[in-house]
């Protein structure tokens, strides 16, 4: 996997610095529509490429577990568990702990 390539998404510059819940009904900045619209394409171009897309959480106000769960969960119900955490790297200088539980999501997403 060639890492020099590694492409990144800044939740809070790139999507919203004030993530809402988990659907587009749930109201705006929604972990259905970060995951249709900023993350699935950049995966799958990730993927085509064999780079890394690195996710970075710091800057944003906070994160429901809804909207976790949604866009990554829901990532790893469409293309697999190994294949998300293979592609996927988090960082989170702010809330280091938010990794591990993304990670759980993924790992039990059915």
């Amino acid at each position: 996997m060639n890492t020099a390539q590694l492409v990144r998404i800044i939740i809070a510059k790139d999507f919203s610095d004030t993530p809402g819940g988990r659907y587009r009904s749930d109201g705006a900045a929604s972990g259905e529509e970060f995951r249709e619209f900023q993350l699935k394409p950049k995966f799958l171009n990730a993927q085509r490429e064999g780079t890394i897309l690195e996710i970075d959480l710091d800057g944003a106000e906070g994160y429901a577990t809804s909207f976790l769960e949604e866009a990554f969960g829901g990532l790893a119900r469409e293309y697999g568990a190994q294949s998300v955490l293979k592609t996927l790297k988090f960082t989170c200088a702010d809330e280091p702990l938010l990794i591990r539980e993304i990670e759980s999501y993924i790992s039990s997403a059915k």
